[in-house]
């Protein structure tokens, strides 16, 4: 039931353009012998034509004939691009083979210059239409499609050249923004049915804190959609804007200064923090060495290395020391133009050695009346990830076991409770995937519905 508006209009097209083709060349051709174009059947041509165009118009404007808004406005543009598309392809294929069939089988009558132009003009204008149909629906799904990414949107350009491989692109197109729109409506109104429920709206705010070599950029979420699924839900979210590669030490006392100004100026006594990657180092820093702890609530790691990787180590062992400063003198030059005030590129790297990491553990106890848990991922095989995680997991593995592409297993276990997140079969979560960092819809793991349910469970134990 839910595709009977687009076969209803797949249908009602294709009966246009299968009415034009024929109809074309004996107007044009009995309009060049006078005989025609009587009045009566002028008014019958006219209406015809302005009835065909509005109801043209209008299966652009709305090819599943509904004005549904079950969903948001960008995921409504989507999925009637993504119908386009479909209608696209249905009309040009079963309009090909009408248009076949009546040149080899069917075509009775006519001749002369006359029919022969108004075949001609038929033809075109068929491809007119298809035109406006496909250029309608890609324009749509490639200004709001986030499952297309770069990839899929550069197959499509470079495919569209390719006789044969272009419908293969084009279905696959349709396939990830079709699914896409389905799978964002879904969650539309599952929101919408549990608004008035607030699921987390905690009695502390969240402080979202990330990790190492990113900054809190406003038109650039670290964390993806999470903060928008987590406000929808009711919560109040900030973030810990920290230097993006500092040592532990100082990202955990701006963090520390950061917490105590949120506390102040909203007055909310505490703060749960949910911090990810070195993040979490920062954080624990800031609780057990900077005065935070009577501000925090709970602290929830996810993908952080507690035990550090051994991974890091050896290539601070194995890389030239030269090479190293090298790296690090470009890399703080260039934060320095993004905002950061002092980067610090080598301290950052070595404090996530596992030889600082023990050494740290050993200086950092945790705090009483403070929940501490923590959250992990593992990747099942190398493609699972994407640059640089596919590079970085067998070389992770070969040194720390089981891993997201950067951080072990092991490495993330923290606190009283441990998650670990993971799929199995197919790819498994990277270390990107646990922030939502490129925005993809995975088989098997919705991150942000996890997230809604880990600060729901936050709010369930009265933090």
């Amino acid at each position: 039931m839910k595709h009977i508006g687009k076969i209803i209009s797949a249908l009602l097209l294709f009966a246009e353009m299968c009415a034009l083709y024929l109809l074309i060349p004996h107007i044009t051709d009995s309009g060049m012998r006078s005989a025609f174009f009587t009045p009566a059947r002028a008014v019958a041509v006219v209406a015809a034509c302005f009835i065909g165009f509005f109801l043209f118009l209008f299966i652009n404007v709305c090819p599943r004939l509904t004005f549904d808004k079950s969903a948001g406005r960008r995921n409504r543009i989507l999925e009637n691009g993504a119908a386009l598309l479909q209608l696209f392809l249905a009309t040009t294929t079963a309009g090909s083979v009408f248009v076949i069939l009546h040149s080899l089988f069917l075509q009775t009558g006519g001749s002369g210059l006359g029919y022969g132009i108004g075949r001609l003009l038929s033809l075109l204008l068929l491809v007119l239409m298809e035109s406006v149909l496909f250029w309608n629906g890609i324009i749509r799904v490639y200004t709001t499609s986030v499952q297309l990414g770069i990839k899929w949107r550069v197959i499509g350009i470079v495919c569209g050249w390719i006789p044969l491989v272009h419908i293969w692109a084009l279905c696959r197109i349709i396939a990830i923004t079709a699914n896409e729109a389905a799978f964002e409506k879904e969650k539309y109104l599952l929101d919408q049915t549990r608004a008035e429920s607030r699921l987390c709206e905690t009695k502390y705010p969240l402080l979202l804190v990330h990790g190492v070599f990113f900054r809190d950029f406003r038109f650039f979420n670290y964390w993806g959609r999470i903060p928008y699924a987590l406000k929808r839900n009711g919560a109040t979210v900030y973030y810990g804007s920290q230097q993006s590669a500092a040592s532990v030490a100082n990202c955990g006392q701006e963090l520390a200064q950061r917490i105590r100004e949120i506390v102040q100026q909203t007055g909310c006594e505490k703060v749960n923090i949910i911090a990810h990657s070195k993040g979490g180092l920062d954080s624990r820093f800031a609780i057990s060495a900077c005065g935070a702890a009577p501000y925090i609530a709970s602290l929830t790691t996810v993908s952080t290395p507690h035990r550090g990787c051994i991974f890091a180590d050896y290539l601070l062992d194995k890389i030239p020391v030269k090479v190293q400063k090298s790296v690090a003198r470009k890399y703080n030059a260039t934060l320095k133009k993004c905002g950061d005030h002092s980067p610090d590129f080598l301290a950052a790297v070595q404090d996530l050695t596992a030889s600082a990491c023990e050494r740290r553990n050993g200086e950092l106890p945790n705090q009483p009346g403070i929940l501490y848990q923590s959250v992990g991922s593992r990747m099942n095989c190398a493609s699972s990830g994407r640059f640089p995680l596919n590079m970085a997991y067998p070389l992770v593995r070969h040194f720390d076991g089981a891993n997201d592409g950067l951080v072990s297993v092991e490495s993330a276990v923290f606190g009283e409770h441990f998650t670990l997140l993971t799929t199995e079969e197919g790819r498994g979560i990277s270390h990107g995937d646990t922030i939502d960092l490129n925005r993809e819809n995975i088989p098997g793991f919705d991150v942000r519905e996890f997230y809604v349910n880990l600060v729901a469970d936050l709010k369930e134990k009265g933090f």
